[in-house]
């Protein structure tokens, strides 16, 4: 028995070798391959941008990708949204990607300071960067500071150039900010920290090629295969370690927003918020003159709030907001209360002013479209003309209703009346006591000259008077 137990361990060990290398040839699993993240920023960079990027990020390293590629395409946005997509880029435990794509896009303003986050950038033809100063949301410009030695020609300039220096500290502030801003990412991944300083300061831009030879971007790259193709092998700082890429045959993968996202897209649209906002003020306004009617009240209420919700994501001049607000006033005061078209006028001024003010704050994509407030405007001035003409028109008609209305009125008597008689008398549908100084037979067509409490005097009516 020892014997056989013998024999089968070494025949089991002879064929385990033999059997390992048939299944390393034949059977064994082909490797998986990488996966890749795609996440496209096209369009302002705002919150629904910021939010979109978060999730999709996240959800990318939960399914597994060994690194994210950012297509971007942007004239610019907000500096907090900004702020918050590069903080997510630099806590991502996987390599970000950022490719300015496709041709003709641009990676402008916000866009810069994203494209420098980036562990590799790059790219594709014909595309361009820079142009990074930022704009202050009140609208100021910032000014030069004064040279070193230089002196004031007087006291009065020089009280002027104290002034105009502390109204413009805020400015200078926000300036040196982003400057250091974009210089440390530019350290950070050893990139063009010189050129970056003046893409901030001097509004400076690059095409593709430009900046691919100033060490801006990594390379030109000219689409995502080539973009994988280019980084495969490169090594790229990852938080505190370094990561060699091989990202060769990976796959791509996409990741569209989601709804949240996609909601919150639309309504931040700075032109769909203005409309939500004027929605819901003329909503409840009808709801106040026509009490019970319950829909324009609801429908108000709610595009109210939601344009209210976007409004605080939004640059807004609260200024603009407040002119638009007394402007929808004025012109409901006027619809109320028709008077010359003072109201109305006022009215209309305040509320294109106040429009165009709204979100005229000078942050890329974030502004009315104008054409859609000129087409408002113009349908107030419209209602606003119709409304004074039936003022004018009101005034020069005749009186349709009391005493003096009644006047004109003829009828017919029902009954004879005798002189200084008293009979009745059928007038627009009504049966008045009529007297009459002369004697009048049934039927005969009269006009009222006077009344007295329910007591009304005729005449005999003139042959061409018509019944009302």
């Amino acid at each position: 028995m020892k014997r056989w137990s013998r024999v089968a361990w070494i025949m089991f060990c002879c064929m385990l070798p033999v059997v390992t290398v048939l299944a390393a040839v034949t059977g064994q699993p082909p490797a998986s391959r990488p996966m890749v993240a795609q996440i496209a920023l096209d369009g302002p960079i705002g919150p629904a941008a910021a939010e979109y990027f978060d999730d999709a990020s996240k959800r990318a390293v939960t399914d597994g990708a060994v690194a994210i590629v950012l297509r971007l395409d942007t004239p610019g946005g907000l500096a907090d949204s900004m702020r918050q997509i590069i903080t997510g880029m630099l806590a991502s435990p996987v390599p970000v990607l950022v490719y300015v794509a496709p041709q003709g896009a641009r990676a402008a303003s916000a866009g810069t300071y994203i494209l420098y986050a980036g562990q590799i950038a790059a790219m594709a033809p014909a595309t361009h960067l820079g142009a990074a100063t930022p704009v202050s949301l009140g609208g100021a410009t910032p000014m030069p500071l004064p040279k070193t030695g230089e002196q004031p020609a007087s006291a009065g300039s020089a009280a002027k150039d104290e002034a105009a220096a502390g109204n413009d500290a805020e400015s200078h502030k926000v300036m040196n900010d982003a400057i250091a801003y974009i210089r440390s990412l530019a350290q950070l991944r050893g990139r063009n920290a010189q050129w970056a300083e003046q893409a901030v300061r001097g509004a400076a831009t690059l095409t593709a090629s430009e900046a691919a030879q100033q060490h801006v971007v990594d390379f030109v790259a000219a689409d995502v295969a080539d973009l994988l193709a280019k980084a495969d092998g490169r090594k790229v700082r990852v938080g505190e370690r370094d990561v060699a890429l091989q990202l060769k045959g990976a796959s791509v993968r996409e990741y569209a927003p989601g709804a949240r996202t996609r909601f919150l897209a639309i309504i931040t649209n700075p032109t769909i918020a203005y409309l939500l906002l004027l929605g819901g003020i003329f909503g409840l306004a009808l709801e106040a003159m026509h009490p019970g009617a319950m829909l324009p009240g609801i429908a108000g209420g709610i595009c109210l709030l939601v344009g209210l919700y976007a409004l605080q994501l939004l640059p807004v001049n609260y200024a603009g907001l407040a002119l638009m607000a007394l402007g929808v006033g004025l012109l409901v005061a006027e619809a109320a209360n028709p008077s010359v078209g003072a109201f109305g006028a006022g009215g209309l001024v305040s509320f294109v002013v106040g429009s165009v003010m709204l979100m005229n704050t000078g942050v890329p994509g974030y502004g009315v479209n104008l054409g859609v407030i000129a087409g408002i405007a113009v349908c107030a001035a419209a209602l606003l003309a119709l409304i004074v003409w039936l003022v004018f028109r009101s005034r020069r008609a005749h009186q349709v209703t009391g005493d003096a209305a009644m006047l004109v009125d003829t009828g017919e008597l029902l009954e004879p009346v005798e002189a200084d008689g008293e009979a009745w008398m059928l007038v627009r549908g009504e049966r008045w006591r009529v007297r009459s100084d002369i004697a009048l037979p049934a039927g005969a067509r009269v006009r009222v000259v006077s009344r007295q409490g329910l007591l009304l005097r005729v005449e005999p009516a003139p042959a061409d008077a018509t019944h009302p």
